[in-house]
């Protein structure tokens, strides 16, 4: 079975999971003003500490990466819905990323964890990775995904006496952001964002090693497309189960090198982006089993079953959901709206959560039933073919 050229129902509701979690998790940092509750009983407080870290354990840096994954996918059916009417979508995509970048922009306003910005420009590696061969393909993506740079650090300051770097640039700007998102009003928190949440955000996503992992999960997703494997057939079936396999055998020695090593060694400068190397390998290898076994799952229904194809309406709409999100959650928890980042432990932070993306699925359901698309992805469309002949239906469904 290929894709064809209608939207690919298990990709939609694999990108509401992301987006799902992406909200859990926000919620559980408080949008960036981290913060555990005093005052609480101590019976609440071990159930936060437990939900916490099983959470970030299970999600952390996954659900990120994921969307990142769905990002490529959606290049390469982009591309190729729009070869197959005879029209080179490379110069349109880098207009859409340009687009992209206004929308985060526009994000930014409101939360200083932005990482549309990343995105656009990171998604125009797409472009001249759409003539590669696939095994070109694969090999630069398991680069990236190894954080090259991470050890280039590593192997200086191993041999190069005195050399210090932590990996601290984004910590000014993220120290101001957390005041101002504490004590500041609505016309405070919107400056500080412009001033120092977009400078806070993208430079944290750079020394974390966001930088190398985005294009190698762009890369990814769009080798997943070419070969088809969102879509149900028996390679695709054994394709997931093996690479579930494959993902559990690596988690664990993975796993034991990111907690155990650490300890052992005294350099400041190599235990920093030792952590950076080991958490972002282990993120794309926990993506991978996480992906797999929500593919498997849906495989083994016709359509899905239902607690995924809820998420459908939800994972059509991301753009609009993931900034409406971040307007939500910024009222919840910062000073400028209802101040409850001090007053809500993890429990709570779940809650709200799940709150959110019911407010928001219910939405996309009740939108998209008069509508093809979500507003933002709409306006986002129109602005792509603008001053172009060619029909909207160029554009492949995000």
């Amino acid at each position: 079975m290929t894709i064809n050229s209608t939207r690919l129902s298990s990709v939609d509701a694999l990108r509401g999971w992301a987006l799902s979690a992406i909200v859990l998790l926000h919620c559980l940092e408080h949008y960036n003003l981290f913060c555990v509750p005093t005052g609480l009983p101590s019976w609440l407080q071990s159930i936060d500490s437990a939900v916490f870290d099983t959470t970030f354990f299970i999600l952390g840096g996954n659900a990120y990466a994921t969307f990142s994954l769905l990002f490529g996918f959606s290049f390469f059916i982009q591309m190729r819905n729009a070869a197959r009417r005879g029209y080179d979508f490379r110069a349109r995509f880098a207009w859409r990323m340009l687009l992209l970048a206004g929308f985060a922009m526009l994000h930014s306003l409101f939360y200083n964890g932005d990482i549309l910005l990343l995105y656009s420009v990171c998604g125009l590696l797409l472009i001249p990775a759409a003539s590669w061969s696939n095994r070109t393909l694969i090999i630069i993506a398991a680069i990236l995904m190894l954080q090259p740079f991470a050890w280039f650090k590593i192997i200086y300051a191993a041999i190069t006496p005195g050399y210090v770097d932590t990996d601290s640039l984004f910590m000014p700007f993220a120290i101001a952001a957390d005041e101002v998102g504490r004590t500041g009003d609505i016309a405070a928190t919107i400056w500080s964002n412009i001033h120092d949440g977009i400078l806070y955000s993208n430079l944290w996503q750079i020394e974390s090693g966001r930088i190398s992992l985005t294009p190698a999960l762009f890369f990814a997703g769009m080798l997943l497309g070419r070969l088809d494997m969102f879509a149900r057939s028996e390679k695709s079936v054994a394709f997931w189960r093996r690479l579930l396999l494959a993902g559990v055998i690596a988690a664990i020695p993975v796993y034991c090198l990111k907690t155990y090593i650490p300890a052992m060694i005294d350099n400041p400068t190599i235990i920093t982006y030792y952590n950076v190397a080991l958490a972002r390998i282990f993120n794309a290898i926990t993506t991978a089993i996480l992906v797999s076994i929500f593919m498997i799952c849906w495989f083994r229904k016709t359509d899905g079953y239902r607690m995924q194809r809820i998420l459908i309406p939800y994972g059509r709409m991301s753009l609009t959901n993931y900034i409406a999100q971040s307007i939500i959650g910024v009222t919840l928890f910062y000073n400028c709206g209802f101040g409850l980042y001090d007053k809500t432990g993890a429990t709570a932070c779940i809650a709200i959560a799940i709150f959110i993306v019911i407010l928001q699925t219910a939405f996309s359901r009740c939108w998209l039933t008069s509508h093809r698309q979500g507003p933002l992805e709409n306006i986002w469309k129109r602005l792509t073919w603008i001053n172009s002949e060619k029909t909207s239906g160029a554009t492949a469904a995000r």
